[in-house]
């Protein structure tokens, strides 16, 4: 059997949640597009679309056929090529309507793992639970006699552990998209030595046909982009701690730190909106898994915890707001910082006043990321304005660039370590998996 027949019969776990649901979209429009091929006249494609939840299930199928709708409406020219022979097709709208009845029966929502009985490949995007995780992949091994490849979308637990666990023998690969996965462009292959040379190969060829970009990472627990970001977790964490320590209120100092990783760094959010975003509680959880595997660090936040203790786990609403975490969201927002000691949100005008007081005088004329980003003189702009910020005296400017030498520091780590492979890599995943405009090691920081 070739590689790409593996697509014939797919299954997807976790199908309806945050990641699942992407990745079944994805898998969808792949699998209907390769059916839609001469060769493959004749033969049936199934995507066994998993999950325990009906609910959801009921929504990723409303999900996917309205992003088929917008995929066959943005692909219009090509798929009159494709149904060239239909001669029932012939106006744009029953093209494009045809496309997506056709990606649409391609999934089955069920919710028993029994459904990926014969299923050739399988996408596994369950909750980051290294035990879940194994239980399920197990379970496939003792109804589906075709040995089939798994992806696991996992972005920490080490593939070794995964694959030893539950007696896989090369049939598994790390293939970690980004969130939303419709969107982002990246995703990290993590091969094992031993990984079947077919399932590698198929992986790249994959990835490629999605279009993303493809970095690779060693078997390393959290890979390279919670390798990087878990760290530099820690280290605002540790540089909270500093502030507090000085005598600045812990919410002003939360508050300070983010301020300075979102506007003096160049960043799209700041550290803690981005711990919200991703979930507190999830970021807690990664550090857990990863903990172990790292014995000579300290891969543990009391900050996160105390949060979680307060009730407080960030995170996404199914329709893709935002939930309260270190901050209260109005609109997509920051209107509030938590203060664990009342444990109550209090307005954000304050904390505002206070830390422009507190780096007082803050560094004029910061480029904005919306606007860096469209720029074509990146590193131009970025030269000068680090230029300036290494020379300028505030503490705000002093601990910008205290951050942005830790973030280099962290990415060569990852590097010496032989987690990633080389320092371009870091600076890709930073780049492309959480937008930053420059990657951390580079010459700014110098």
């Amino acid at each position: 059997m070739k590689s790409g027949d593996k697509l014939r019969n797919v299954a997807v776990l976790g199908a309806a949640g945050k990641m699942g649901s992407g990745i079944t979209l994805l898998t969808a429009l792949e699998m209907a597009s390769q059916s839609l091929l001469p060769e493959n006249k004749g033969h049936n494609y199934i995507l066994n679309a998993i999950d325990v939840n009906n609910e959801n299930l009921l929504g990723l199928m409303k999900y996917i056929e309205s992003q088929a709708l917008k995929f066959a409406e943005k692909n219009t020219v090509s798929l009159r090529r494709v149904y060239a022979n239909r001669e029932d097709l012939v106006e744009n709208e029953e093209i494009i309507r045809e496309f997506v009845k056709h990606t649409v029966g391609i999934v089955r929502p069920v919710n028993r793992i029994e459904n990926a009985a014969d299923s050739l490949l399988v996408f596994e995007a369950a909750s980051e639970n290294p035990q879940l995780k194994v239980s399920l992949f197990r379970q496939i091994e003792q109804v589906n006699p075709h040995k089939p490849w798994y992806l696991t979308n996992t972005s920490s637990i080490p593939i070794a552990f995964l694959e030893q666990e539950a007696g896989l023998q090369g049939r598994i690969i790390g293939f970690h998209f980004y969130n939303p996965p419709a969107v982002q462009k990246l995703i990290e292959i993590i091969p094992l030595a031993h990984t079947s040379n077919d399932l590698r190969d198929f992986a790249l060829d994959y990835a490629s046909n999605l279009k993303k970009v493809i970095v690779f990472s060693n078997d390393k627990a959290g890979f390279i982009g919670n390798g990087h970001f878990m760290r530099d977790i820690l280290f605002a964490n540790q540089r909270v701690e500093r502030l507090v320590e000085e005598g600045v209120p812990e919410p002003n100092a939360i508050y300070i730190l983010n301020k300075v990783s979102h506007e003096l760094l160049i960043r799209p959010m700041g550290i803690f909106q981005l711990i919200d975003y991703v979930g507190i509680d999830v970021c807690q959880y990664i550090m857990k898994v990863m903990a172990p595997h790292y014995p000579q660090e300290n891969l543990y936040s009391p900050l996160l915890d105390r949060m979680l203790e307060a009730g407080v786990r960030g995170g996404q609403y199914p329709d893709g707001s935002q939930k309260d975490g270190f901050f209260r969201y109005e609109k997509g927002k920051i209107a509030g910082v938590f203060d664990l000691e009342s444990s109550s949100y209090q307005g954000v005008d304050a904390f505002e006043a206070f830390a422009l007081k507190w780096g007082d005088p803050w560094p004029e004329g910061v480029p904005q990321w919306k606007a860096v980003v469209k720029l074509s003189n990146v590193d131009d702009v970025l030269t000068s304005y680090f230029t300036a910020l290494k020379h300028h005296a505030s503490a705000a400017s002093q601990m910008a660039v205290e951050y942005g030498r830790a973030s280099r520091d962290i990415a060569k780590d990852l590097v010496n370590t032989g987690v990633a492979l080389s320092e371009e890599d870091v600076n890709t995943v930073l780049k492309t998996g959480f937008y930053h405009v420059y990657g951390p090691v580079n010459k700014y920081f110098d």
